[in-house]
């Protein structure tokens, strides 16, 4: 019997059969699966094309083509059909993420065309919990940022982002796309941060993908004078509390395997390492 297999760009009448591939890894889906849910796979709105990778007439594999690449669920024999696609289209994303087996395979083959990254994380452990600790009380000082806050919250934002990136979220556009998306979370209340008596941040992190299965928990920072009082882990705990009220059971986040101190305090608040992800960084 012959196998049918192809790779196409999904259109809005493919929604449900991208959602379920979508929903057989909910967590580590999270960050595409909350996108397709509230833009659906207009390209426009979604800010990206969805591709499909089919086998037998059946969707088995997406891969988000928008400002990240991200490959989904996605087998070796479709991970080589998005390369190859990729490769044609040509680079238009600042980074491929995803699952560290199908982002490795995926960057092996673009990598000889779009290379060299400015820097390749392979190893970002894949955290998860469900629960609040027994044993770590939340700061009663971290709170949602209110809309009229944009001013106090956006400096450690882009310190936050500069740190981590390695680029200022300023540069291009002036940061326009960034400060848009800040003012997103902090109008769907999922901006959350400590003040100091002066009204700097001394802490902060944000709830970014959301779903009704999962969210994911990003920009985790602590104000460099304020770091070592042992801030990190009752603020965690803070957002962890609202994010498991309010959003959704399952808490995720992503971290780099160098960053020890980050690792152990979400350790610390009950998150266990569940599987892997991987970024290049252009």
């Amino acid at each position: 019997m012959l196998t049918q297999t192809t790779t196409r760009v999904l259109e809005p009448s493919d929604l449900d059969a991208a959602l379920a591939v979508l929903d057989r890894e909910p967590v580590a889906n999270a960050f595409v699966a909350s996108r397709v849910q509230v833009a659906g796979l207009d390209p426009w709105r979604l800010g990206g094309e969805m591709w499909g990778w089919y086998e037998d007439g059946m969707l088995t594999s997406l891969c988000y083509a928008g400002a990240n690449l991200v490959p989904i669920c996605a087998t070796p024999r479709a991970v080589r059909a998005f390369a190859d696609r990729a490769r044609r289209a040509g680079r238009r994303c600042s980074s491929i993420v995803g699952p560290s087996d199908a982002t490795s395979q995926l960057w092996r083959l673009l990598e000889p065309s779009w290379g060299p990254a400015r820097e390749v994380r392979p190893h970002q452990p894949l955290m998860v919990t469900d629960r609040l600790p027994t044993d770590m009380a939340p700061d009663p000082y971290v709170r949602r940022i209110r809309k009229d806050e944009m001013e106090t919250i956006m400096p450690a934002c882009v310190a936050m982002f500069t740190e981590e990136v390695g680029v200022s979220p300023l540069a291009g556009d002036g940061g326009l796309l960034y400060q848009a998306r800040v003012a997103e979370l902090v109008g769907s209340g999922r901006s959350f941060a400590r003040l100091d008596h002066n009204g700097r941040v001394v802490f902060k992190a944000e709830i970014g993908a959301a779903t009704t299965e999962a969210c994911q928990i990003q920009g985790v920072w602590v104000a460099p004078e304020y770091r070592g009082q042992g801030l990190a882990a009752p603020g965690m705990a803070a957002v962890l509390r609202y994010a498991l009220a309010d959003v959704a059971p399952i808490v995720s986040l992503y971290v780099n395997d160098y960053n020890t101190a980050a690792r152990a305090t979400y350790r610390r608040v009950g998150f266990q390492e569940v599987g892997e992800f991987m970024s290049i960084l252009f």
